[in-house]
């Protein structure tokens, strides 16, 4: 497993935003985008073996679900704790850039 990495990232850039995870929701996202780049070297060892069209779409076909997967889970986080956080302290930034954000997952 993949260690959780800890950088002050106020000392390398003061205007750098971070979001705090928990130990467990920081290894379920790593371990989704490890699948991810799994499936992704897999499609590329496909395609460099020849291997029939067909195949290779099936296996991209996965690796997007795999990816829209990491991405719902991500932003189902983000609203329950940085947007909420935002709204319960009166404060509705978050809620415009979540709607900006959402516009662009849509397109």
């Amino acid at each position: 497993m993949a260690e959780k990495k800890t950088t002050n990232t106020e000392e390398m850039c003061p205007a750098c935003r971070i979001k705090e995870r928990s130990e467990e929701e920081y290894k379920d996202l790593i371990n989704r985008l490890n699948r991810v780049e799994g499936q992704i070297r897999g499609i590329k060892g496909m395609l460099e073996k020849d291997a029939y069209c067909i195949d290779i779409l099936n296996q991209v076909s996965a690796a997007n679900c795999a990816l829209n997967s990491f991405t719902k889970v991500l932003l189902a986080n983000h609203m329950r704790s940085c947007v909420a956080d935002d709204i319960r302290e009166g404060n509705d930034e978050k809620l415009d850039e979540l709607v900006k954000t959402l516009q662009k997952l849509m397109k």
